[in-house]
């Protein structure tokens, strides 16, 4: 088999395609969410915690230092913890969506699965058969 020939095997193997399909819908659902956080979450959280921007939240470490001659000489160095915050606010989100998408769809699998069949109660003639079954081993023994 060529090169070209295993690729193309490969490369057309369901499970790639839908690996394929799963990475543009997860990137295309990446920007919904963190459209969702930057757009509406962050600026409610913004008002609570009363500053105007979420992601400037920040502490410095070290303050930058000016030289005699009116220049910065050192630049300050922050602890950038509003960025973070919202990274993690991120994550939660596309977390929860995730796991209610899911959880939805295991609810529809298990309504489309059949129910187990209900056991049907033996006829007659089998109740019989196993009767006699049952007198003749215990005759032989």
């Amino acid at each position: 088999m060529s090169i070209i020939s295993e690729f193309k095997e490969f490369a057309l193997r369901g499970n790639v395609i839908d690996l394929a399909v799963g990475v543009v819908i997860g990137g295309a659902f990446g920007k919904i969410v963190t459209s969702l956080v930057n757009d509406l979450i962050m600026p409610s959280v913004s008002v609570l915690i009363s500053s105007a921007d979420f992601k400037s939240l920040s502490a410095v470490l070290r303050p930058a230092t000016i030289g005699a001659d009116g220049k910065e000489t050192m630049p300050v160095i922050l602890l950038n913890y509003g960025a973070f915050i919202q990274t993690i606010v991120d994550f939660t989100i596309i977390a929860f969506v995730i796991f209610i998408a899911i959880k939805a769809i295991n609810r529809i699998r298990r309504q489309q699965q059949p129910e187990a069949p209900v056991p049907v109660e033996p006829s007659e003639e089998v109740k019989l058969l196993t009767e006699i079954r049952d007198a003749l081993k215990k005759q032989g023994a």
